[in-house]
C-alpha cells in the first residue's frame, strides 16, 4: 500500500472533509486491517473489484457496530450525555464507513471491475461530473438507493387515491427529508379547519417534499403558499405536487420562513430535535438552537388573519432525551403571545419505535407526536 500526502480530486462540496491521508487497497485487504486504517483517519483508495469494496464497507459496519455496543455497555446511561455520546458515535461511524473510496471519471464512471452504471443516480444526487474525483463507496451506493426510492415513491394512504385509482405516493429527492414517519399526517388530515382558512391563503412553512401542502390541497384547501429555502426541496415539492395533480393550488416560494401577507391557516413541521445537522438529511431532524421553531412561533400572530390558526407539528422526543426542558415548548408558545386551542396526539408507528436494539428505544417507545393548534392570545 502506498501512502499519499495529497488527496487529489477530493470534492468537499459533495462529500465533506477529506481524510487526513490516503492509502491504496485492493481485494487482498482484510477488514480488520481496514478498520485500523479508517480509525486512524486514513482513506482507502480502492483498486480492486467494486463488489468487494461494497463487501468491505459492510464488514466494517459490522465491526464498528460491535465496537460501539461494547462502548455503550460501559458508558453512563444518564441523559442527555448518553444522547450526545450516541451522536458522536454515529458521526464517527459515518466518517469511517465513508473512508472506502473509489476513483470516479467524468460522467460518474467508476473504472473498477463489475462497477455498475451510476451516471443517472449520481447526477440526480450530486449533479454532473466533468473532472475526475475520489468518491466514498457509501455515498455512491446511497445515491443509487435514493434514485430507486425516488422512482418508486412512498405510498401514503392518508393522501387518498389518485384519479386512476392508484394509491398516492410521495417521491423524495436526494437530500430532502422523506415522510417515512407519517403518523403526523393523520393528525393534519383530521384536524378541524379554521373558518378563516376558507377566506385567506394557507401557508406551509418549510414544505420539504411538499407532502403537507399536498394533503391540505386534497382536503380542499386553497390557495396554498409553500415555502422552503432549499432549492432541492422546492424542486422535490414541485415534482410531487405535479404528480398528485394539485400543483395549480400551491404556489412554491423560496423563503426562509413566512412569505409576505397573512394566512387563515399556517402549518409548520419543524425539525423535532434541537442540535446541529451534520448532513443534508439531518437538516430534517435537527433544528440548531430551535431557530425554525422560534421563528414560526414568534412570527405567527403577525401572519394570521383574524380567526386564523397556526398548526405546529412536534414530537416530545427532545424532552425525553433531555434536550429540551419539560414545559419549555408551552412556555415558548405563551411567550410568543399565543394560546393553545387544542392539542391532538398520536403515537409513532415507525419500525425504530419497536426496535429493541435501537440505542434510543427507551425514548422512542414513549414518544408522543402532537399537533398544536394555536391562535393569538385573547383573539
Amino acid at each position: 500500500m502506498d501512502d499519499s500526502a495529497v488527496i487529489e480530486g477530493w470534492r468537499a462540496d459533495l462529500f465533506g472533509p477529506a481524510p487526513v491521508r490516503t492509502v491504496e487497497g485492493d481485494d487482498r485487504l482484510a477488514a480488520d486491517a481496514a478498520l485500523r486504517l479508517v480509525a486512524e483517519g486514513a482513506g482507502i483508495v480502492w483498486r480492486g473489484d467494486w463488489h468487494n469494496a461494497r463487501h468491505l464497507v459492510d464488514a466494517l459496519g459490522r465491526r464498528i457496530e460491535a465496537r460501539e455496543k461494547r462502548n455503550a455497555a460501559r458508558a453512563d446511561p444518564a441523559l442527555p450525555a448518553a444522547f450526545h455520546r450516541w451522536r458522536l458515535a454515529e458521526a464517527r461511524r459515518a466518517r469511517q464507513l465513508g473512508a472506502v473510496l473509489v476513483p470516479v471519471e467524468p460522467g460518474w464512471v467508476v473504472p473498477l471491475r463489475r462497477a455498475p452504471h451510476l451516471r443517472e443516480a449520481c447526477e440526480q444526487a450530486f449533479g454532473a461530473l466533468d473532472a475526475p474525483c475520489l468518491a466514498p463507496v457509501r455515498a455512491l451506493v446511497g445515491a443509487v438507493g435514493a434514485f430507486e426510492w425516488r422512482r418508486r415513491g412512498i405510498e401514503l394512504p392518508v393522501l387518498g387515491p389518485n384519479d386512476d385509482g392508484t394509491m398516492a405516493r410521495i417521491h423524495p429527492h436526494y437530500g430532502v427529508f422523506a415522510p417515512v414517519r407519517h403518523e403526523y399526517l393523520d393528525l393534519l388530515a383530521a384536524a378541524p379547519l379554521p373558518a378563516a382558512g376558507s377566506r385567506a391563503p394557507t401557508f406551509d412553512i418549510g414544505t420539504g417534499t411538499g407532502v403537507i401542502a399536498a394533503l391540505l390541497a386534497r382536503r380542499g384547501i386553497g390557495p396554498i403558499v409553500a415555502t422552503d429555502d432549499s432549492p432541492r426541496a422546492l424542486a422535490c415539492a414541485a415534482d410531487n405536487l405535479a404528480r398528485l395533480g394539485v400543483a395549480d393550488r400551491v404556489e412554491l416560494v423560496a423563503a426562509d420562513g413566512y412569505p409576505p401577507g397573512r394566512a387563515g391557516l399556517a402549518v409548520c413541521n419543524p425539525p423535532w430535535l434541537p442540535g446541529k445537522a451534520a448532513t443534508l438529511l439531518e437538516q430534517g431532524v435537527y433544528d440548531p438552537g430551535s431557530r425554525m421553531l422560534s421563528a414560526f412561533l414568534d412570527g405567527l400572530a403577525d401572519h394570521l388573519e383574524p380567526g386564523g390558526e397556526g398548526w405546529l407539528v412536534m414530537s416530545d422526543l427532545a424532552e425525553r432525551l433531555g434536550l429540551r426542558a419539560e414545559g419549555e415548548l408551552a412556555g415558548r408558545i405563551a411567550a410568543a403571545g399565543l394560546e393553545v386551542l387544542g392539542r391532538d396526539q398520536t403515537r409513532p408507528r415507525h419500525r425504530r419505535s419497536r426496535d429493541p436494539d435501537d440505542p434510543l428505544a427507551f425514548a422512542r417507545r414513549a414518544e408522543i407526536v402532537s399537533l398544536w393548534r394555536l391562535a393569538p392570545a385573547g383573539r
